[in-house]
This record gives structure tokens, sequence and C-alpha cells, in this order.
């Protein structure tokens, strides 16, 4: 075979770039030379030479990617790899006729041939397609650049879409936030077209629906320490570490429970019994009051209602929490599908251990701060504000609680171990000791009074050091300043300390470090108001004297009757009659008997009196004086809110009556628009004191009641509450008359006490709420109960003297010589116009004869 580039005989030669091919003939020989499918995809090229050898490229030939023959047409090679030869083309005699690589082949016979191209079957010649590659590689650079802009706009969009979809996953959970504190009122049709959530609707405590907005229905519990049911002793029953943890979880998953102290959740824990179900019994059935709350151990249980399935529940759910807060009907049926293995809590037994363990701790910081020489002449009620705001922190060995010098506003209790107090002497480099303190010592006091520097180091000692604390502010709002605080001598005159020296000559020169010697004012104005003695004037009236007028109002437990005297029509009273058989039943003798008895001492303008109790086979009774205005609830909902002027006056009334109260070691409990009634007068009068209990001052209780809407977070939790829960609902009472609902409202009792344990910064004040107002109201809802206004040294004073009440007449109001803003129409003393009708209770009320209401 000759060597490439030369030939002998015929010779044509072929060429191939993708799908074309080239050829020429001068003699007998045949070549072919191919370069695979190396072409443009999709464009076709042929080209076709004359009187000439076609060479090629020496870079294909070096790589073998030529392959000669003789007489007959070489097979296709396989397409080299690396960069494409470039293909050119001439056509002029004594020229190349066609070159296809950087190295010009010559004809060997100096003859011209046209040289060209076919492009998708049509012919160009190669100087036209010559003269296109400037144009095309500018077109290609600037194409480049339209698809580099593209690029970099694309990436601009990912960027600006990754930072929408972070801001709507942002939105998203605040929408999430917020719509727990909507007011989520769910129709009928709605619920039953949606599946409802399961527990809420095992624990909800439904109300019959009604035309317009229903008035709020107040739920209570039986009081831990109730004398009529007994105390409960509290059983540890034993369990393996599986089966704790297992009932842990399902308690930690609650919102309420889950915020209890890991003591008490122990004791809850260890006090829960075990309970074998079969299959196809019922746990819970629907109707029934239930009292205990359930974690499934293991099998199945199935919710229904109105024999519709609702769902299941299984190993680790928890269910029917809401019966350990107070009475509630089932509104559902949970039952067995298997044998099943339940863990039970008693309410009663709940409510003990968070009493229990509620009283320990503030008996232990009682007695504590009663120790400590500075604090035991206070009195128990200011002992017991310190007991309730003291925090615990602890401190390492070797750890600085206090450097001399610095400020501070922290006042220390030792609790549990002991600390050495250091302090630079005059004329000596290094700080010396100066004492040691243990349990029951104190230290840091000067903080309680000014900004004074520290005069010593406090330093912990091993093996740590556990002290009691309180703040400056919490301490000055409680309780004011304490004198003897001022002149407690620790010897640093005498020793010759470098920062007493500097204290008294920045005293002595009237620099800042002077310590203030001014006392706090307190106003301890209250309601003119005493005890009044008991009427001669109702003691011969029976029920045999009273005729029926008409229905005043309706409610769970019973109804309340306007009647009058048949021998004297002109005088008409209110006759509440209540269920003894509901009574007992939901274990409220103790509450009725505190009812009668608070009622009967209470002697202000602002509290409905109490006149006499009777009692028969059916009811317990009692007459009351009569307020004809109607119920502010009534006229709030046919007004829709109220203005400032009306909502302050009707505060204003209920403050007043809450001072009469307070001052008693009253609290009252159960506020709301449906509580308070107008006299002929306008003035507003507080009634139903059936959740009021006389705790005195300085105490707590633990009994859960009040109206879902307005209950205090410690109720909730079961912390133990005193009269600060009544300034909460006095915050939610401004908060609804202003706005005509409360702020806090689910659609059932259970999702109302989760919002609330939110609380009242996530509340969204609508406009027509003033500025002034919404502070206020803000005050008053504090989640800590210490923090609310109302609650400090100076009491209710604080709140008359807020700017809100700024410019209202207190004086006219408690000499009633002030002109309301409502004042109702009363034509006769059986004028019912101002109250809403109701239907004649038709049913017959059972008889109860087991004797509690004998002192009746």
């Amino acid at each position: 075979m000759p060597p490439p580039g030369k030939s002998s005989g015929n010779l044509t030669g072929s060429k191939a770039y993708g799908t074309g091919a080239s050829t020429g003939a001068t003699g007998g020989d045949s070549q072919n030379t191919s370069y695979g499918n190396r072409g443009v995809a999709g464009v076709r090229v042929t080209g076709a030479v004359s009187g000439g050898v076609v060479n090629a490229d020496s870079y294909y030939h070096d790589h073998h990617f030529y392959q000669h023959h003789q007489g007959e047409a070489a097979p296709v090679a396989q397409a080299p790899k690396g960069p494409l030869p470039s293909t050119t083309s001439t056509a002029s005699s004594g020229s190349p006729q066609a070159q296809y690589s950087p190295r010009s082949n010559k004809m060997g016979n100096g003859a011209s041939s046209n040289a060209h191209f076919t492009v998708d079957g049509e012919s160009m010649d190669v100087h036209k397609v010559k003269a296109l590659v400037p144009e095309l590689r500018h077109e290609i650079k600037r194409r480049d650049k339209i698809i580099e802009q593209y690029d970099n706009q694309l990436r601009q969009k990912e960027d600006l879409l990754k930072e929408k979809e972070n801001e709507i996953a942002r939105l998203k959970e605040e929408v999430h936030k917020l719509k727990s504190v909507l007011q989520l009122k769910v129709d009928t049709l709605k619920s039953q077209e949606s599946k409802p959530d399961l527990l809420s609707t095992i624990d909800e405590n439904q109300i019959e629906p009604s035309k317009g907005p229903a008035k709020k229905q107040g739920v209570s519990g039986e009081s831990p320490s109730s004398k009529t049911l007994g105390y409960v002793d509290l059983t540890h029953h034993d369990k393996d570490f599986k089966s704790k943890q297992l009932i842990k979880d399902a308690l930690l998953s609650n919102e309420f429970i889950k915020v209890l102290a890991v003591s008490q959740l122990r004791e809850v824990i260890d006090c829960m019994y075990e309970k074998k179900v079969t299959k196809s019994s019922y746990i819970i059935r629907e109707g029934e009051r239930g009292e205990h709350l359930y974690v499934c151990a293991d099998g199945v249980l199935e919710v229904h209602k109105d024999d519709k399935r609702l769902g299941e529940i299984k190993s680790g759910g928890l269910f029917g929490e809401l019966a350990i807060l107070y009475n509630c009907k089932r509104t559902a049926s949970v039952k067995a599908m298997t044998s099943t293995t339940l863990w039970v809590l008693d309410r009663r037994v709940f409510q003990t251990i968070m009493m229990k363990t509620g009283l320990q701790k503030r008996e232990e910081n009682m007695a504590f701060l009663k120790s400590v020489p500075l604090l035991k002449q206070l009195p128990s009620e200011k002992l017991a504000k310190i007991a309730d705001v003291l925090e615990y922190d602890f401190f390492n060995e070797n750890e600085y609680i206090i450097r001399e010098g610095a400020t501070g506003d922290t006042f220390f209790i030792i609790n549990k171990g002991e600390v050495k107090v250091t302090q630079m002497i005059a004329g000596q480099s290094e700080p010396k000791e100066v004492r040691r303190l243990k349990r029951g010592d104190y230290f840091g006091e000067k903080a309680l009074l000014s900004e004074d520097r520290r005069t010593a180091n406090v330093i912990a000692l091993p093996p740590g050091v556990e002290c009691l604390t309180v703040d400056r502010e919490s301490f000055t709002k409680l309780i004011g300043d304490l004198n003897e605080l001022r002149t407690k001598d620790y010897g640093d005159e005498a020793r010759g300390a470098e920062s007493f020296l500097r204290f008294r000559h920045n005293k002595d020169s009237g620099q800042p470090g002077k310590a203030s010697t001014g006392r706090s004012g307190s106003d301890s104005t209250i309601s003119p108001v005493s005890d009044r003695p008991v009427s001669k004037e109702f003691e011969n009236i029976t029920l045999d004297d009273l005729q029926l007028v008409t229905t005043l109002g309706m409610g769970g437990f019973g109804r309340v009757e306007l009647v009058q005297l048949s021998k004297d029509k002109s005088k008409t009273f209110a006759l509440k009659c209540l269920k003894k058989k509901h009574i007992v039943e939901t274990r409220q003798q103790e509450h009725i008997y505190s009812e009668k008895k608070i009622m009967m001492e209470a002697d202000s303008p602002f509290i409905t009196k109490l006149h006499k109790t009777f009692r028969d086979k059916k009811y317990v009774y009692m007459l009351m004086e009569v307020c004809l205005g109607g119920e502010l609830w009534t006229i709030l909902r046919d007004r829709g809110h109220f203005d400032d002027i009306t909502a302050r006056f009707c505060v204003a009334c209920v403050l007043e009556a809450f001072s009469y109260l307070h001052a008693k070691g009253i609290i009252y409990r159960d506020l709301k628009p449906e509580n308070l009634l107008l006299d002929a007068r306008g003035y507003v009068k507080l009634v139903d004191f059936g959740f009021a209990k006389k705790i005195g001052v300085g105490k707590k209780t633990w009994t859960f009641c009040g109206t879902p809407e307005y209950v205090a977070p410690e109720i909730i939790l079961n912390k133990g509450h005193d009269h600060s829960a009544d300034y909460w609902s006095l915050g939610i009472l401004m908060y609804e008359l202003l706005n005509g609902t409360p702020p806090f409202s689910g659609s059932d009792p259970m999702r109302t006490y989760n919002i609330i344990l939110k609380g009242v910064d996530h509340i969204e004040f609508p406009k027509k709420i003033s500025r002034s107002a919404h502070v206020l109201i803000k005050k008053l809802c504090r989640d800590n109960p210490m923090e609310r206004l109302g609650y400090g040294k100076n009491g209710i004073s604080d709140i008359r003297k807020n700017k809100w009440f700024q410019g209202f007449d207190w004086e006219g109001l408690m000499n009633l010589t002030m002109t309301p803003p409502i004042i109702p129409k009363i034509r006769h003393p059986t004028d019912t116009t101002n109250f809403d009708s109701y239907p004649r209770d038709m049913d017959i009320a059972a008889d109860e004869l087991s004797g509690w209401d004998a002192d009746f």
C-alpha cells in the first residue's frame, strides 16, 4: 500500500466528516479515508474534489485514524477523541482545492476545481461558509452572554424564592400562633362535616346552642380539703421503669400538665393506679360525670359519640384530663376494642398533690423567713408575699456571689451551704476574710434600699451554696422599705473598711451613693362599708308568704325568680332556688354554705344583699334584694360594646366591691358581665357568690373554680391562688366591656385554657380599645400573680390611680352621688322589661334528704 499522499494509477479518495465525503481521481488506485462520525449533529456536509490527491492531517495519521486500501472503499473508522480537525476550502488554479487540516495540501496537477458543501440539501460555497464563521463566532459569544445573564437572573430568582419560602414558613408559624388567640366559633354544621378533635370531644363541657351569644357558664371542682368528702391519703402504686416512662411521656404531651414541677410530676406518676379492662367494656360513657384521667398502657380503645365512631386511642394515649380539674359531663364514650390496661389518676388525688406540694413549699419558705432576724417581725401577709417571689439560686464552690464595689439589686438568704465574706482593709493589699455565713444568714440587704455599691465580697465555699433570692423591684412593690435594714451595723467603720469610708464621705458631701430616707406612702382608702347586722325585718318571712311573679334568670344549679310578699305586693325580692340533688351530685355543698355566710355578712352598696334563706326537700332558697335594672350582660349584648365612660363606671363599681371583699380576706373568683346587675339608680352590683371563699389575708386556696374565659393561669395550673386572681378577671372584664367579647375564647374549655396559658401578649387589641385601657388591661393580666397591678403594697389604690381612671369621681361613686352612665327605666316593683324572658320550669326536681342542709 503506497504511503499517504502518494498514488499510482486511478485513485479515488473518499473523506467522510460526519456523513459527508470528498472524492478525486488520477489513476487506477482507490483510497478511502474515514474520520468516523464527527460531523455537527443534524447537519449533512458533502464535498467533491477532482484532479488531485487528498492528504490528511498528520494528527490523525499518527493516531492511526486513517486506513488505506487499494481497489475497495475503506471501512469507516471510529471518531477520534480530542478536538475536531479544522475544515477549510479554496478554489483557484494552482492552489489547494481542499484543506482539512492546519497543513495545506496542494493538488498534484495544479488544476482548479469548485468546492462546495451541501447543508440540509442546500449547496453552499465554501468561501461563503468561511465568511460566516466570524459572524457565527460573534453570535455565539453574544448568545453566551445572554445565557450567562439568564443564569444570573435564575440564581437571583432562586435566592428570592428561598427568601419567600422562609418568609412563608415564618408567617405560617405566626398564623398558627394567632389562630390560637382568635375567637374560634365553629358552627354546628361545619363540626359535623369535619372530623372533630378526638380528645377535646371527650373532655369538652358542651352547652346547648342558643340564638345569639350564649351566657358563659361557671365550673367548679371540690376543695381538696373538703370536710364533707374527707381528706385524701396519697398512696403510691408500684410500677416498672417502662410503665413510669410511658406515663411520663403521656403527661408531658399535655399542654397544662407538662408545666408541673418535677416533684409534682413524680408524685402524680407514683399515685396513678393500674386498671384492667376487658374487651367491649366502657371506660367512659357519654353523659356521665367524669373524675378520672386515663393513660392507655396497651390495647386499643374506640371513641364514639351519638353512635358515630370518632377514632381510636392506643398505647401512650392520654384522655379525660378536663375531669381532673373540675366536674364535667363526658360528651363522648370510650370503649375497649381489645383487652386493655389503663393507668388512672383521680381528680381529688391530683388536687391534693397540687395543694400539698404548693403548701409545703410555701410553709417551708415562710418558716425560713421567720427564722431570719431581719424579717421575723414582718406581718404574716407580707412574709407570704416575699415567700411567693423567692427564687432558688445555686452557686458553685469558690464562685463570687457578689463583689466588693459592684452595684446590685438582689437580697440573698442562705438555704444550704456556707459562704465566706472578704473585704479590702485600709493599708492591706489583699482582701481579708472577716466572717462566714451559714444557713439562715443573709447578705446583700442594702440592695433592697438603693443602688449602693457592695461593701464586701461574698464567695461560695465547697461544695456550693443554695440561696433564696429576691430583687429590689419585687421587694419594693410588695413590701415597701424596711427601716431596720438602714441601721444594721456590721462593724465596717470600726474595722476601717475602705468601702465604708468612701460611702460615708459621699453621704456627707451629698454625692451619689447617699441612701434615701423617704418612705413610700400607701393609700389604704377602702369603700365605706362594714358588717351589717341581720335585719329583723325578714325574720318572720316564710316561703308561704312569697308569691311567684316571673323568672329573672336560670342556670345549671336552678333559677332566680321574682317574688313579692302576698300581704304587701309593693315589696319584691329575688328568690334564688337551687336544686339540692344537683348540689350533692356536683359536690358543691361547701360552696353553697360559703355563699350564704359571705352574703349574709356583706354590707356594701356594690354587693347584692342576702336577707334570708329557706329549704325544703327539693331546694335551698336565698331571698335577696332585687335589682330590676337588669343584667349588665344583656345590655352589653344589645349594645355590642361600651364606650370608655360606661366601662369605666362599671369597672369602678366592681373595684369597690373587690376592695370590700379583699379587706375581709374574701376572694370572688367568678367575675363576668352575667354576674353584674344594675339597681334602680344604675349602680352596678356584684351577685352570685357561689365561688367566693374566705381564705384570710396572705393565704391561698387550690380549688378550681370560675368561668373558663375568665380563670387566671395559676388556677388552671393548680399552683394555688389568692385575691390576685380577681385582678386578672378585672382585666378580662375591661376587655369584654370595651370589645363585646372576652380576649380568651376557644371552641371548648381545654382549648380556652391553653390560649390563656399563652398570655395576654398574644392577644391583638382592637382599635376601639384606647391606649390607656390597653396598658391597664395588660398590667392586670400579668402571668405572674405577684406582678399584677393591685397586688403590691398600695393594693387597689394603684388601680384607682391608673391613667385610665384619670379624672374619675371616686368620692362621688363611694357616696353614691355620681350620676351613672346607664339609668334603667323601671315603672313599678314588678317591672321585668330589663330582663330576658325565660320559659317556666316544667321539670319536677328530685327529693334530696341526706340532711347536709340542716343548718341552711
